[in-house]
């Protein structure tokens, strides 16, 4: 995973330490700079999200400072801080683009959470611009989904269909089976392709944060609000807004979200006047709706809104023909990032890779492959450069055994569902369709531990 890069621009050298330490326990890539000239080097020298500024240096002021960032990187966040709080200074460094500008000291606690809103954006802005770059190089809006497996076939064909229509989408199936990929080649393919797709994550924000993240808001409707605010439904309009994880939004901002979508309008945090929008609706979940509708966790008629085209999507366990296509196009792609001279897969690994359950999906795949791409020494991925459960769970036939020994396959199979169930062994006998004193048996029958 990559890490997420700050800069830290303050003449203080102890409180550029503090939060320097603060936020690399976070796990964030922190680089700091005395004074401006430095921190411009370190922006073009590396590729920072975030700048965390100090509004009075030795050669110049922050404030100004946020305009020159914001022109020669226009994805990078800045959020500024100051010793003496100043209106008017507050005011000019939003209206050149800062993110937020805070108080040293008393709002200390209020630096991470910052940076984590703050990152939120870097990455929206960041898909906005790739979208832009895409779609003058994209011909087949459906050229990132890899595969040629029956079950994965089907949901293309079900893709295609609905993508040049104004329909709304419902993509189902368990985490990490692709759906933002689905939901960017929906909207390529379809009439608002050269329009924005804006994605985010229901799940990753609270209630209100989603919900001016969403809509927007005004100037003064609560704390920090200094400047009016466009919400994502205003930056998709006239393209795709992708709601992941919708089964997580608050049942208070579902009823917001049902009037987006039956009428095309919604009011602003602290608006009186609705805005219009024309946007399309995809949306992702993993969630059984059935059981949360039940509990009343989500509105049924919401659910009936946005399931108007439903497309299942299969979990990598459902084709596993399509592992060495997925396998190698991860395998090009980390060589290529990375600078790396692996050029293959061994058939051992290979073999691994194919044998493995893979609970997580594609996502785990991909993790495991630029793991294997790190590590490998060589020009070949080995069966030792993958995860370790992977190498556990491969088993290579030995001499006597053919793939029709129903031993060995009962064997490989019981394993590879215990596997699975993470060693639960009421569910795998569940799944296997056996009793559970049938399992227990053939575990000690085969040696299975």
């Amino acid at each position: 995973m990559i890490q997420s890069k700050v800069l830290i621009v303050d003449d203080e050298e102890k409180l550029r330490k503090l939060l320097s330490r603060i936020i690399e326990l976070e796990g964030f890539e922190v680089h700091q700079a005395e004074n401006l000239k430095v921190a411009t080097k370190k922006l073009a020298q590396f590729p920072i999200d975030v700048v965390l500024c100090d509004v009075k240096l030795p050669d110049g002021n922050g404030v100004a400072f946020v305009e020159q960032i914001k022109l020669a990187h226009p994805t990078v966040e800045v959020i500024l801080l100051t010793a003496y709080g100043n209106i008017p200074d507050g005011v000019q460094a939003i209206k050149n683009g800062a993110f937020d500008y805070i108080t040293k000291g008393d709002d200390n606690n209020k630096i991470l959470p910052l940076l984590y809103r703050a990152l939120e954006r870097v990455q929206i802005n960041r898909s906005l611009v790739q979208h832009q770059l895409d779609i003058t190089t994209q011909v087949d809006g459906f050229d990132q989904v890899i595969g040629q497996s029956s079950p994965l076939l089907a949901a293309i064909h079900l893709a295609k269909r609905v993508a040049p229509t104004q329909a709304t989408v419902l993509l189902t199936g368990e985490t990490g089976t692709g759906k933002e990929v689905f939901a960017q080649a929906i909207h390529r393919a379809s009439t608002r392709g050269k329009q924005n797709f804006v994605a985010i994550n229901c799940s990753a924000f609270s209630k209100d944060l989603l919900e001016s993240e969403l809509f927007g808001h005004k100037a003064g409707s609560f704390t920090n609000a200094i400047k009016d605010q466009k919400g994502l439904f205003e930056e998709a309009h006239q393209g795709t807004l992708f709601l992941d994880e919708i089964g997580e939004m608050p049942m208070e901002l579902q009823a917001k979200l049902l009037r987006v979508l039956e009428v095309g309008e919604f009011l602003k945090i602290g608006e009186t006047k609705p805005t219009k929008v024309d946007v399309r609706i995809i949306a992702a979940t993993n969630r059984d709706f059935d059981t949360t509708i039940k509990a009343g966790l989500f509105r049924e008629d919401l659910y009936y809104r946005l399931s108007v085209f439903e497309i299942p999507l299969p979990a990598l366990k459902e084709r596993m023909e399509d592992i060495p296509l997925l396998a190698e196009r991860f395998r090009v792609q980390f060589a290529t990032e990375q600078g790396s001279k692996v050029q293959s897969i061994s058939k051992e690994a290979m073999e691994a890779l194919q044998h493995y359950a893979w609970p997580g999906n594609i996502r785990e795949l991909r993790n495991a492959m630029e793991r294997a791409t790190i590590l490998c020494m060589h020009t070949v991925i080995q069966l030792s450069d993958l995860p370790y459960e992977v190498q556990q769970q491969y088993r290579p036939e030995r001499e006597g055994e053919t793939a029709f020994d129903l031993a060995s396959v009962e064997k490989r199979h019981i394993q590879r569902v215990l596997h699975y169930t993470k060693g639960n062994k009421t569910k795998t006998a569940e799944l296997l369709g056996v009793a559970l004193t049938t399992l227990y048996r053939k575990m000690a029958e085969y040696n299975i531990n």
